[in-house]
């Protein structure tokens, strides 16, 4: 048993006395982790190959265990892949600073066009990012909602906020055909835009979000810059798991750590909302491309076959929504990776020979693809490996629990510690297996679709708001992983307990092992199948600040407790009773607020609903420093939350 940890312990111990010397942002120092991952891996591989495959013979252990390796090969290809791009990083922000230090006069800002695409959010929503769009400070600018839904009271309220209102006469090509439009009608206005910029009907841009996106411009170069999506709510995996306050969305090792590794190669790419696009690029191409559901992907490599490359400015400038259950959260995964595979298909695919794009571009999609197609494929046949030897005696990999810690652990332990220091916490091993299982019945099936059927599919909207005070069960995912869990368990009791043979004993290990891992995993997934209420319309933040509140005519001050953009409550000895109207010095301005309840330490007001009042508590709260952001996770409290949700 020492044998097999051995090498496992000798590259635990080199981590801890390796990375406290090294650099993140350094280039020479994320060579040396992802280089030595990648050797740790073929060393594995090797092994895998050569002293685990069955005799190749007309047998059910070489039926199984041939495909499994090839979707095990596939699967560390991807791996690979992605340890290549993650070996470098860049910050722009630096260079977003230099050039606001010497930049020209506002009366030269270039005119941008905002648009807001919108198809059937409600009006709560909507008023924050119309309220938000209009308050943009940038000297320069027209804001448009583009309404696919043809809803009157969405033009009256467009109107009220001082935006302009476009809509068209059908759906047509859905988000894209809803962009097209919008551009063929500022083409033939007298002052014609010089960049377009895209927000979902959720996002809310901060007052600096267009200054600091167009320092970017300056390179004729560029194309598009793109921003990362944040959030202020937590996603269907933080709340069911009641994991808020340790663990971040599911989103932000996408944005905080492989974004700006893709900038770093130059294969960033456009994701829709929260980008900044030249208006003279989308007139080279013809606009929006409408040949994948994923259009936004595809305007990156269009652009780029015309020289106009993609940049990602790595900073909070737009907050929006993530998805609120489950079922929206697997909706968007799985049009994500539909219109994924519908580009490969297409003429910008990485084996296209239509396409113009370089080496590098195609390499970039060989490892989206790859990720999508063999990882997601290689989990669930990982769950089913088990089952057959557990349950039949099907050896798919002919060695034993110990013969594997010696080859895999080394490699398994490494990776895991390059991957959390690259990314501050943000890739848990446990906590990424639970997302993908989560989406792979989706992501499975737009593989399969995708790619048998590249064209003829429709944009799936996903959802944002609605009633979420109930709690809701995802039964067609608890149907799938509730009897995967079972089959685990039951195979565990066949094999060990009811039907225990010498084999189990001595090869069985390895099968134990993985399966009580997978149980673990299904466990966490099942419990994240059941959908926790979410009782308040606004999400609230919790601040610790003094505050100077108006009763009448006296003055006093009282301790902020939380705060979101509908309300607030009150740390106060002697609170005034309900119904009590007061004026509060919130958000930097004195808002009148009406007293709704008593709590055990104070009270809570609800801000006045007029129309000026809410626009300068909108404008105010996103340009505040009120939503927390993960500077970094440990791993400790993600664990003591997850045994909680499990056992508490």
């Amino acid at each position: 048993m020492i044998a097999a940890l051995s090498p496992g312990l000798v590259a635990f111990g080199a981590c801890l006395a390796l990375l406290p010397l090294l650099q993140r942002q350094k280039t020479s120092s994320r060579v040396v982790m992802t280089g030595i991952s990648f050797l740790l891996l073929v060393h594995y591989f090797v092994w895998r190959v050569t002293a685990t495959l069955p005799p190749l013979a007309l047998t059910a252990d070489a039926i199984v265990g041939y495909p499994f390796l090839l979707a095990e090969a596939a699967s560390l290809i991807a791996v690979s892949l992605s340890l290549v791009f993650l070996s470098r990083t860049i910050d722009r922000s630096p260079e977003v600073n230099a050039v606001l230090r010497n930049s020209l006069a506002s009366a030269d800002a270039p005119l941008v066009d905002v648009f807001i695409c919108t198809y059937n959010e409600e009006k709560a929503i909507l008023e924050r990012t119309i309220i938000g769009a209009t308050g943009i400070g940038y000297p320069n600018y027209r804001v448009w909602v583009l309404d696919d839904g043809r809803r009157l009271w969405l033009r009256r309220l467009a109107q009220e906020l001082g935006c302009n209102y476009l809509t068209r006469p059908d759906n047509r090509h859905a988000k894209a055909g809803n962009i097209n439009h919008a551009l063929r009608h500022v083409a033939g206005l007298p002052d014609k835009p010089e960049f377009i910029s895209i927000l979902d009907a959720d996002f809310v841009p901060m007052p600096d979000f267009l200054t600091r996106a167009m320092s970017l411009m300056q390179d004729k170069s560029v194309g598009v810059v793109q921003t990362p999506q944040h959030f202020i709510n937590p996603d269907p995996i933080q709340s069911n798991l009641a994991a808020t306050d340790v663990w971040p969305d599911e989103q932000r090792f996408f944005f905080d750590i492989l974004m700006p590794a893709k900038d770093a190669w130059g294969t960033a790419f456009c994701c829709g909302t929260s980008s900044l696009i030249r208006y003279s690029g989308l007139t080279q191409i013809g606009g929006f491309p409408t040949d994948s559901v994923t259009e936004d992907y595809l305007v990156t490599l269009r652009l780029k076959e015309r020289g106009l490359r993609t940049v990602y400015l790595n900073e909070r400038l737009t907050l929006g929504l993530a998805p609120e259950g489950l079922k929206e959260y697997i909706t968007q995964r799985g049009r994500w990776c539909l219109g994924f595979m519908q580009i490969v298909r297409g003429r910008s695919g990485p084996f296209s020979r239509q396409s113009e794009l370089a080496f590098i571009d195609r390499l970039s999609l060989v490892d989206a693809f790859m990720s999508w197609a063999a990882v997601y494929s290689t989990k669930v046949l990982g769950l089913v490996v088990p089952w057959l030897y557990l349950l039949f005696g099907i050896k798919a990999v002919h060695a034993d629990l110990f013969e594997l810690l010696k080859y895999f652990m080394p490699f398994y332990v490494w990776h895991a510690f390059t991957m959390a220091w690259i990314s501050r916490g943000r890739s848990l091993a446990i906590m990424t297996d639970v997302s993908q299982y989560i989406a792979a019945p989706a992501v499975l099936k737009a593989v399969v679709t995708g790619l048998a059927r590249p064209q003829g599919h429709k944009f799936k909207v996903t959802a944002k708001g609605g009633d979420r005070n109930r709690r809701f069960v995802e039964w067609p995912l608890l149907r799938i992983y509730g009897a995967a869990l079972l089959i685990t368990l039951s195979a565990i009791a066949y094999a060990f307990i009811l039907h225990l043979r010498g084999e189990s004993i001595a090869y069985g290990g390895l099968a134990l092992a993985w399966s009580l891992y997978n149980s673990v995993v299904l466990a966490i997934v099942c419990f994240i199948c059941i959908e926790q209420p979410r009782r308040r319309k606004a999400e609230r933040f919790e601040r610790d600040e003094p505050v100077l509140i108006h009763e009448g005519a006296t003055p006093r001050l009282v301790r902020m407790a939380d705060i979101s953009i509908t309300g607030a409550r009150f740390i106060d000895p002697a609170p005034p009773a309900a119904g009590t109207r007061i004026n509060c010095n919130v958000y930097g301005q004195s808002v009148v607020a009406t007293v709704v309840r008593r709590t055990g330490d104070g009270f809570g007001v609800r801000f006045e609903d007029a129309i000026g009042t809410r626009v300068n508590v909108v404008r105010a709260f996103y340009a505040g420093e009120y939503v927390r952001a993960f500077s970094g996770v440990r791993a400790a409290p993600v664990g003591k939350a997850l045994l909680m949700r499990l056992f508490g």
